[in-house]
């Protein structure tokens, strides 16, 4: 079964000189070494964000913001085994209880910016890669739903706990697909 509120959010590209200066100084004071830095906009039914995504490190970062250019989250990509097996466990017993099949397209480390820590805490923490009690694991699924096949995102707290689930649109093609 995969219902939940629908994500209608598009993402695409956008010049540097269109995103956001307050998080365009985050970024500038934050990250070095960064490489293949694009910058996006998201939008959805509710808010606007900005998103900057980029390597670093062997590993896939993307750094969202607020439509002002505070710091909402930063996320890695990563595999099922960097999750600690307990957690795992948890989030594997939920996706076979709720989902007749599935398929795991995506899986994101999750590091929220609260207003407690610092910005400077949070971009260590996300680069040092830290298994902390208060990140998410955000999962990108392909579930099937009265025979047809939609996109989910699930995500899950540290300990492997459900926390949301949204359905998400196909992504936007308003070019021509050879």
């Amino acid at each position: 079964m995969c219902f939940a509120q629908t994500k209608y959010e598009r993402e695409f590209r956008v010049r540097k000189n269109q995103f956001p200066v307050a998080a365009k100084d985050i970024l500038t004071e934050n990250l070095k070494d960064a490489k293949r830095l694009k910058f996006y906009k998201k939008t959805d039914t509710s808010k606007t964000t900005y998103e900057a995504k980029f390597k670093k490190d062997k590993l896939w970062y993307s750094i969202e913001f607020s439509s002002e250019g505070s710091l909402e989250h930063i996320e890695i990509i990563i595999q099922p085994l960097d999750i600690p097996s307990e957690a795992l466990v948890n989030i594997t017993i939920y996706l076979e209880q709720n989902f007749i099949s599935y398929k795991v397209k995506k899986i994101q480390q999750q590091y929220l910016a609260t207003k407690d820590s610092e910005l400077k805490e949070t971009f260590r923490n996300a680069f040092q890669n830290l298994l902390l009690p208060n990140l998410n694991y955000e999962i990108i699924i392909s579930c099937k739903e009265d025979k047809a096949y939609l996109e989910s995102e699930v995500l899950f707290n540290a300990e492997g706990s459900f926390k949301n689930k949204r359905k998400r649109l196909p992504p936007n093609y308003d070019r021509v697909l050879y």
